[in-house]
Parts: C-alpha cells; structure tokens; sequence
C-alpha cells in the first residue's frame, strides 16, 4: 500500500514537472538536431547548391536559364553564399532557427524562378521550369522540418469564476469527465478508459483534430482534481481545477490552470490567433459555460447563437408554461 502511494505521488510529481517545464534545454535541442537525419540531409543540400553558385555563378546561371547578366551572376552569388551560411549552421551548431532562415530563402528563390519563368525569351525554358519545380519540392521539406523541429512553447492559462453550488457539487460536474464536453467548446469527445484514465478528442485550428490519453494524477473530492496527457500524446498537456467556498457562503470558487504545448512555437501561436483560438479567450467562454450548466443546468444561448454544442443537462430542468391571467395581472401592475 505504501510503495503504490509513493508511485502515484512520483507520478503526480512528474507530471507537474513535465507540464511545466515542457521545453527541452537550447543544449538538448542542438544535440537532437544534430542527429536528426532531414536536419544533416538539407544541411548537405544547402553545401552542394551553395558551392557551385558561389565558384561558377555564370555556368549556374546558364544552366538554370534564367540569364547570364552581370545582375544575374551577382544574384545567383547571394544564393550560393546564404546557402552555404545555411549549410554551416544546420551541420555545425544546428537550430530551428537556420531551418527557418532556408524556408526565407526558398520562398525568394521561387520568386525570382518564377519572374524568369514569365518574362523568359524562350531558351531554356524547360531549365527554368524544372529548376522551379524542384526549389516548389525543397520547400515543402524545409517547411515541413521547419514546423516539426521547432521546439514547442508551452501555453499557460489561468482563470476563475464563482459558481452558485457547493464545493462538492461543483466538484461532481467537473469529475464527471465525459460531460466536460458540454461546456468546454474544443472538446469534442472525453471517453473513460478506467478509473483514472480517459481518452480526448479536442478540435484544433484550422479543421484539425488532435487526440491524448490523460490519467488523473490527483483526485480530492471536493476539493481538487489535476490530470496530464499519456507519454506519446499528439499535444502534451496538464491541467488542474481547485474548488474552494466562495467568502460569505456565496457558492464555490473554480480556480482552473491550463497547460500545454503549442507546436510549431511562436509560430503556432500566432497561426492559433489568426483562426480565433486565442488559448486565454477559451478558457473563459469555458469557464462562463461551465457556470451556466453548474447553475442552471445548460448553456444559455443568445439569439444571435442559438445552436452550438448541445449542453447536457447536470440538474433538472421544468419546461416554460404560458403565465395565466391572474399571474400577468399581477406581473403588470
């Protein structure tokens, strides 16, 4: 008994720290991008087209079909120099930043394969086009080791609100996992696998679905319920929700902190935003939402959004009657 209280509190402990110190070290990042096979092999892609642009600007030029003018030789130089910069930092101190800097690169290198395409005087053509067809495919695989190698930064959220029920009330609603989705609009699904396990499916940007298995890490009925994502979930994550008596016996305080990782870095982050998915603006239409069901036992609607995720109902609930006479009497005097 006392060796399984020990591991789930090692557990608890590691989750904890796993969900708040998500992001590995800059030294860790280096070493496992250094080892990273697409990481060396466009590290090696950027020294082979970096050299020749650099010692025969002119036969590239030619080669290429995009012209042979002291302009051209002195653009296709640039190229081969930012390639081999390039081709120095993925294989000697490589980083995200040097993946992205090639993504920068390739998006200029298309631009300018493409104004030759347009204005080209027919010799060479078929160079230029294929030249742009394989600059469109080391794009796609820059940006690909672009997105999946940067490191992910982690997303904290905070928030609270005061609900009209007692601490163990608002505890059950929480505890009930598979009603979460009633009231948190990302959630598409929460399926319990066991007693402390369960599975979600939660919406992600842009059409996305992202699915974990989560584990409760700590359960205080009444008081406190905390869970973190399964070694191997698609977006790592931690939670934990408090409940403590609202001063002056005015219902239960819901303190929720939210934590997990949003890929891609800042660039996820912003991607997030663009698409309305500001993480801070969630957690308080979900708290609102969660107050609603705990208070009146399902979302109240507007008129301008009557329709959404259908609220399960926690408390029952007395269908609207017509007033009679002598109550509208009494309501207009």
């Amino acid at each position: 008994m006392s060796n399984a209280s020990e591991t789930g509190t090692a557990r608890h402990r590691h989750a904890r720290t796993r969900a708040v110190d998500f992001s590995p070290g800059r030294r860790d990042t280096s070493a496992a991008l250094r080892h990273d096979p697409l990481v060396r092999g466009l590290g090696l892609v950027s020294a082979v087209l970096g050299v020749p642009q650099v010692a025969r600007p002119d036969g590239v030029a030619r080669a290429l079909g995009v012209g042979n003018t002291p302009l051209h030789r002195a653009a296709t130089t640039a190229v081969g120099v930012r390639e081999l910069t390039a081709a120095a930092g993925l294989l000697g101190r490589p980083s995200p930043v040097w993946l992205w800097s090639r993504v920068g690169g390739d998006i200029t290198d298309l631009a300018m394969l493409g104004r030759a395409l347009r204005h080209h005087d027919g010799r060479g053509h078929g160079r230029t086009a294929l030249a742009t067809a394989a600059a469109a495919l080391v794009t796609a695989a820059d940006v690909y080791a672009a997105v999946t190698r940067t490191r992910s930064a982690p997303v904290r959220r905070a928030a609270a609100t005061t609900v009209a029920r007692t601490p163990q009330e608002a505890y059950g609603l929480w505890r009930d996992l598979e009603r979460l989705p009633s009231f948190m609009a990302h959630v598409d699904e929460v399926r319990v696998t066991g007693p402390r396990t369960s599975h979600w499916r939660v919406s992600a940007p842009f059409g996305g679905c992202v699915e974990w298995d989560a584990e409760i890490v700590a359960d205080e009925p009444g008081r406190r319920i905390a869970w973190c994502a399964a070694d191997g979930a698609d977006v790592d994550n931690w939670g934990e929700v408090r409940f403590t008596p609202a001063p002056g016996g005015r219902g239960t305080e819901v303190h929720v902190s939210l934590c997990h990782d949003m890929p891609a870095g800042a660039l996820g982050r912003a991607a997030a935003r663009y698409a309305g998915e500001a993480p801070a603006q969630q957690l308080d239409d979900d708290l609102r939402r969660f107050k609603q069901v705990a208070e009146t036992g399902e979302v109240v609607r507007s008129e301008g959004a009557p329709f959404g995720k259908a609220a399960r109902h926690e408390f029952p609930q007395h269908p609207a009657r017509p007033l009679t006479e002598q109550e509208l009497r009494e309501a207009l005097s």
